[in-house]
């Protein structure tokens, strides 16, 4: 049996997945000063990385992922977005190419990763594409994390309103990521603290929340790099 997570907001919303209705539940919606200041953080925080970070550290890592295996640099996977919506989540790619890598999660020692990806995920790095993400609109800097089309429709059937963390922009960083929820969901019990925690979030959201999450995610990064893989 599915198990139920309770949200306070009563105004019901219906959303759309594979084959037809996939969930209705309490809608949100951020009031419009926060929208324009929460879109602003990102933009401003995006472009400042990309401007002094990453217009000389992506080459690097390019040049390395392009001469140590075959495929593409970027690795494009189709992840639910806001309202349920598709979108493609950029990464670096870590992997050999594969038929199961959106259908696979990544498990330690996992014989698919390169070198430099393993490094990659250690460091979180392969992420870093995802500020396009941002600065296209699909993404916020902090948001619930998204997950890979097939693993939603898994976890929606074990867990009742799991895609209520839809009704905000997924993100680079979460909540469940700052409190070490990072890499492979192993059982139930890891999906379901995710979720529970996405779902703390979308109900109290405020500019305080992200900024002590993205501080949380950096103490997170250096003291639980066992974690990712």
């Amino acid at each position: 049996m599915a198990s139920t997570l309770t949200e306070r907001k009563p105004r019901i919303k219906t959303m759309y997945g594979k084959g037809g209705i996939h969930r209705s539940f309490p809608e949100v919606f951020f009031d419009e000063s926060q929208q324009v200041l929460k879109r602003t953080f990102d933009l401003f925080f995006s472009f400042g990385l990309v401007v002094f970070v990453f217009s000389w550290l992506f080459p690097i890592i390019g040049i390395i992922i392009k001469i140590t295996s075959e495929g593409p640099v970027i690795f494009k996977q189709l992840r639910h977005g806001k309202d349920n919506v598709p979108f493609y989540c950029y990464k670096f790619r870590t992997m050999y190419i594969n038929e199961q890598a959106d259908t696979q999660q990544a498990t330690k020692d996992d014989p698919r990763v390169t070198w430099i990806g393993k490094f990659l995920r250690k460091t979180s790095m392969d992420e870093l594409p995802q500020f396009f993400n941002v600065i296209k609109g699909d993404m916020s800097i902090v948001g619930p994390r998204p997950h890979a089309v097939p693993m939603n429709y898994k976890f929606s059937a074990e867990i009742d309103n799991f895609m209520f963390r839809h009704t905000v922009k997924p993100g680079i960083t979460g909540l469940a990521q700052a409190k070490g929820f990072r890499g492979e969901t192993r059982d139930f019990y890891d999906i379901y603290s995710r979720c529970k925690l996405d779902i703390f979030y979308v109900n109290n959201w405020s500019p305080l929340l992200d900024l002590k999450i993205i501080i949380w995610t950096i103490l997170s990064l250096l003291l639980h790099k066992d974690q990712a893989y």
